[in-house]
């Protein structure tokens, strides 16, 4: 399934990278004078997808959806240590009040853990957390091809794992819909999200994926959630209104910008 979304991650990102006006000078041109940078988004785009997918396999969903619980810590501490980015008072009062959101969202399911599933995890978040500081350190890189450079260092990691007999109808869907649509809208917005914001803030809608997750699965599979779930969405979605809600003093700095 990683492979399969990569390589449709690679088509739909290549193809938005190529087929702009200048595509091509503009590819060439960011792979040139940021190739260092490129290339650290690459290595650490892949790092999370993959690791994300090992830790799967190896602890319960439930233990790595609460370890994406801790992404806004992680990047908030990576951006302090490299960029010196102080977050906000009211972002960190939200990083942890998400922390509560999510533990209350999970409490319900968690299970055996296994440790080497949690480290991977971990490992996870904390490769995504570093790519965040990148984009933000670098905001001039061109998301497309950088991106489309992940997926292709994704593609040749995973292609020796490929058990090719499995692969059936079904899986080729699920991968398409993944790789061609789903995975690389996410990316392209992440990745164009420091821009405009810090670091810490971008990292703090990592956990909207639990509430999201969930949701779906009530939409399409009528998968009633839990009380705590509910719960829990609620306090996760409550703390990133806190966090973005705009202030006079934002407001007045917008308006000077």
């Amino acid at each position: 399934m990683a492979f399969l979304m990569a390589c449709g991650s690679t088509l739909t990102l290549g193809t938005a990278a190529l087929a702009r006006r200048d595509g091509w000078a503009i590819v060439r041109q960011s792979c040139t004078s940021s190739a260092g940078a490129v290339l650290l988004i690459a290595l650490l785009g892949a790092a999370t997808q993959f690791a994300f997918i090992v830790a799967v396999t190896q602890t319960s969903v439930a233990n790595v959806v609460v370890t994406v619980g801790a992404s806004p810590i992680a990047a908030a501490i990576a951006a302090f240590l490299i960029l010196r980015e102080r977050p906000e008072r009211r972002v960190l009062w939200a990083i942890v009040i998400t922390a509560v959101g999510i533990g209350a969202t999970m409490s319900g399911s968690i299970g055996s853990p296994s440790l080497r599933g949690d480290l991977v995890a971990v490992i996870a978040i904390c490769a995504w957390s570093l790519s965040i500081v990148v984009w933000r350190k670098h905001p001039h890189i061109d998301r497309a091809s950088a991106l489309a450079a992940s997926s292709v260092v994704m593609a040749i990691a995973t292609a020796p794992l490929v058990d090719w007999e499995s692969i059936d109808v079904r899986m080729l869907l699920a991968g398409g819909a993944m790789g061609l649509i789903a995975n690389p809208a996410g990316r392209m917005l992440y990745s164009a999200a420091p821009r405009y914001v810090p670091t810490a803030e971008v990292a703090l809608f990592a956990p909207v994926e639990t509430v999201a997750a969930t949701i779906w699965a009530w939409l399409a599979f009528a998968e009633v959630p839990a009380t705590q779930t509910v719960i829990g969405g609620i306090i996760v979605l409550g703390a990133i209104a806190l966090a973005t809600w705009p202030t006079s003093g934002s407001s007045d700095t917008a308006n000077a910008s």
